[in-house]
């Protein structure tokens, strides 16, 4: 057992001087296979330290419903394994680009913006939750013979809000929960932000992707003393669908860090590995500035972020560059990279042999459906990720008006008396063309990902306004969700039938053939926007709007002979287009 503080000047293990050389590895965004070789590469790498958030929503997606909490412990283990010591942000809230910034959406949908407040609502919910999931982390802290080595106090709060109060609140739950690992913020080296989201007596880190000296010296102005720590240096950069993909000069990069580690600072890269949102739990932004008001920007599957461990867990030049600088912040020579994880021999293309619509999928996995006079949102039928069938009578007769979807979020591919008439957007709410009655109108709205930064954190989705014909509300909703999570399953209740040939929207099934099992990238040249399962695991969504082109198969998801493929196609894929398939990485 070791005993780790916070001294004046810097971090102390054993009344000796230490310096935490760390790098973010979220144990969710990666397979908990491959974990091992993931903590082998950052120690590679020069690290003696890992982080990791913990996303409450996925571990509680339903009130009490709690879903392998006890993979946090396993994780943990795995870097005590693997010589490390490890920083965990527990949140509530995260941020991590990942849906609702990590808070369950049924939380979000009761208390609205009272959210990330003191308001007992909120808090009630929040301490359930940590008395979930601190006996995962309280039993391997450093003075109990474990890794934890420090525990961070929410993430980022000054960003956001001034109710320091919280922030007090929830680190008392910490500690009266056993947490006695050093507590710590992480904010941006600005004013507002540090007044916002710091507190005394609790260990205060900056996060920036540059200009080290000028954020430490406003980190000193408001704590002259204490150790300095950027907690996360963007060594990188994550990207949005329909968006450039992000990089940063490995050269300029180590530099960077370079002066971190000159100005006598811990570090902790972020991402040092980014891995995958995979299961569709990606999040998104909001663009239009600093104030993050603007358009639904939402994140791509990869969560490659140009790290320098890629994706697949292959080190890059960036990989290099670090290691070069942090060998001399450690004693003796650094282990060699381990070996890289097998790849699929050879390219396999996928064999689709069944369908069903859209129809017959929502009738054998969605929820029940509901009546009444306005669309209900998401949160009110329980839907984390996935669509919602609204459907609407137009009354009759009437002449054509415009038809108009009021607060929509964030898609909706509409139909009108069975015909597809169009693709309406939160920027684009109006159907083309006026729609007379009497008229049925079926909207199929898909959430793109929850906000997980900025004030418009925790909104509602789907049809939160209203639908408008003319300038008259449309009564009389009927609703009925389907939640990514009921593939799991229930698949075995949708009835396929033949394949149709003309690329229609709905559940593809299929088959491809491996042999000599190992990571692989899966094409999709002919489909548009949906989601991917493979043997029943699910690797996010695709969209033909790039940047990402391909999604990521863990080896460990494959298997020898033959492997089980669903498609969910949402738009409509390209007639007679090239089948999917898997190609090495």
């Amino acid at each position: 057992m070791s005993a780790f503080a916070v001294g004046e000047s810097g971090f102390l293990l054993d009344g000796r001087p230490v310096r935490l050389l760390s790098g973010a590895l979220h144990y969710f965004r990666v397979h908990e296979d491959q974990w091992g070789h993931r903590l082998e590469m950052l120690r590679a790498m020069g690290l003696n330290c890992v982080e990791t958030y913990v996303p409450w929503n996925l571990h509680e997606p339903r009130p009490g419903a709690f879903r392998d909490v006890a993979a946090v412990g396993r994780f943990l283990d795995a870097v005590r394994g693997a010589g490390l010591w490890a920083i965990v942000r527990p949140g509530p809230y995260i941020c991590a680009e990942w849906e609702n910034g990590g808070l369950p959406a049924w939380l979000t949908g009761e208390p609205g913006t009272r959210a990330r407040t003191r308001d007992e609502r909120y808090m009630r919910h929040v301490r359930n939750w940590f008395q979930r999931l601190l006996p995962e982390i309280v039993p391997r802290q450093t003075d109990r013979g474990g890794p934890v080595v420090m525990v961070q106090v929410e993430n980022e709060y000054g960003s956001y809000g001034s109710d320091t109060g919280h922030l007090e609140e929830l680190a008392g739950v910490l500690r009266a929960e056993g947490v006695t690992a050093a507590l710590c913020t992480s904010d941006g080296p600005e004013d507002h932000m540090l007044t916002g989201g710091s507190l005394p007596g609790v260990l205060a880190t900056v996060n920036f992707g540059s200009h080290a000296r000028v954020a430490f010296e406003t980190l000193r102005r408001h704590r002259p003393g204490g150790p300095l720590m950027c907690m996360e240096f963007w060594c990188g950069w994550f990207d949005h669908w329909s968006g450039e993909h992000a990089v940063r000069d490995p050269a300029e990069a180590a530099e960077a860090l370079r002066e971190i580690l000159e100005c006598g600072a811990s570090v902790n890269l972020y991402m040092a590995h980014g891995g995958t949102s995979f299961g569709g739990w990606a999040g998104a932004n909001r663009g239009g500035g600093e104030l993050h008001e603007g358009p639904l920007e939402p994140d791509v599957t990869s969560y490659d972020y140009d790290a320098p461990v890629d994706e697949y867990g292959r080190p890059t030049e960036k990989f290099w560059r670090f290691r070069e600088v942090l060998a001399a912040y450690r004693p003796g020579p650094l282990p060699d990279p381990p070996s890289r994880p097998a790849a699929l021999a050879a390219p396999a293309g996928v064999a689709l042999t069944g369908w069903a619509s859209p129809a017959d999928v929502l009738e054998a996995l969605g929820g029940p459906e509901t009546a009444g006079p306005v669309p209900p949102t998401f949160e009110e039928l329980g839907i984390t990720r996935g669509l919602v069938r609204y459907t609407v009578d137009v009354p009759g007769p009437r002449q054509p008006y415009p038809l108009t979807v009021r607060g929509l979020r964030d898609l909706a591919v509409v139909y009108v008396d069975g015909e597809r008439a169009g693709v309406l957007t939160e920027a684009e709410p109006r159907l083309e063309e006026p729609v007379a009655g009497p008229a049925r109108v079926e909207l199929w709205v898909e959430s793109l990902g929850r906000v997980n930064y900025g004030p418009r954190l925790g909104e509602a989705k789907g049809v939160t306004g209203g639908v408008l014909h003319e300038r008259q509300y449309l009564h009389g909703v009927r609703a009925r969700g389907l939640d990514l999570d009921a593939f799991a399953d229930g698949v075995d209740a949708v009835p396929f039938g033949p394949v149709p040939g003309d690329g229609a929207p709905g559940l593809y099934r299929g088959t491809v053939t491996v042999r000599g099992a190992g990571d692989a990238r899966l094409e999709l040249p002919g489909g548009t926007r949906g989601f991917v399962w493979v043997n029943g695991f699910n690797l996010g969504r695709y969209w033909a709007v790039g940047p990402q082109r391909s999604l990521y198969v863990p080896g460990p998801v494959l298997r020898e002979g033959e492997n089980v493929v669903w498609l969910l196609e949402l738009d409509g894929g390209t007639p007679d287009g090239p089948a999917p398939r898997l190609v090495p990485v």
